[in-house]
């Protein structure tokens, strides 16, 4: 059912975004990439799935605080592929800082990015996914989407709003045999998460190996991170028949983080 369907993958030019653009080709899938990266480590991605997979792969470099660029994204994928069946809204970005040191710039970038650009490249794709009669939306939420962390209130409020987000759309979607579902990971190893990590130790004062093993790990049952290609795999399920049924849903992946 995925072949031959297009995916389109916000911030996917590394880490799980990249991951679960893959994933869809191996399985057949067109896919259009978008996210920041040097142009030719870009394109050596997009060319290296077109190759690998022997499926069409296009680059969008829409800037995902823009509206604009986001429904022009679409838009062009639509017209160049002839449709986007599949919508995952992966984009995101992080700073971690005391509510009182937290910069309203970035709080502002990290509600655009993580909550508000998901929201506006839904509404750019049920018209289409409606009239065909199909679509699969997947949001890249968090364990953060249940529970929270100190120093970290824009990405706890903005995946707790991608939540809502999702359990919304999909009611409205029901009839029209579009789902709408959220996976909600908890530390996966990926650049996002590292970067976190000299803020973490600023704001708490550790280590970086107190950081990752007292702060990220620490909340993880398991005291294991959760890989990408997992969340991968998770995402292509939801885009078969199989998963037909399954909407509305925050699917944890997290280790036993949100099991308490």
């Amino acid at each position: 059912m995925i072949r031959e369907k297009t995916a389109l993958v916000t911030g996917s030019t590394s880490g799980i975004g990249l991951a679960i653009a893959r994933a869809f080709a191996a399985q057949g899938a067109n896919v259009v990439i978008n996210g920041l990266g040097a142009p030719e480590d870009v394109e050596d991605e997009r060319s290296r799935i077109e190759h690998e997979f022997g499926v069409a792969a296009h680059y969008a470099n829409a800037d995902m605080s823009k509206p604009a660029d986001i429904i022009d994204m679409i838009a062009t994928a639509e017209r160049e592929l002839g449709s986007v069946d599949i919508l995952v809204n992966n984009a995101g970005v992080q700073h971690v800082a005391p509510i009182e040191d937290f910069p309203p710039e970035k709080w502002d970038a990290i509600i655009s990015i993580n909550l508000s650009a998901a929201f506006h490249a839904i509404r750019a794709v049920a018209p289409g996914m409606k009239k065909r009669g199909w679509g699969r939306i997947i949001n890249t939420a968090s364990a953060h989407a249940v529970v929270a962390s100190p120093f970290k209130s824009a990405y706890v409020a903005a995946k707790h709003g991608v939540a809502g987000l999702t359990k919304t759309a999909a009611l409205e979607f029901a009839r029209s045999r579009i789902t709408v579902n959220a996976i909600a990971p908890g530390y996966v190893w990926t650049p996002l998460v590292e970067r976190q990590i000299p803020g973490t130790m600023e704001a708490r004062g550790m280590t970086r190996e107190q950081v990752i093993h007292d702060v990220l790990l620490e909340a993880q049952p398991t005291k294991e991170f959760v890989t990408s290609e997992q969340v991968a795999a998770l995402a292509v399920f939801l885009a078969t028949d199989d998963a037909a049924s399954i909407t509305g849903a925050i699917l944890s992946m997290d280790g036993g983080w949100t099991a308490h």
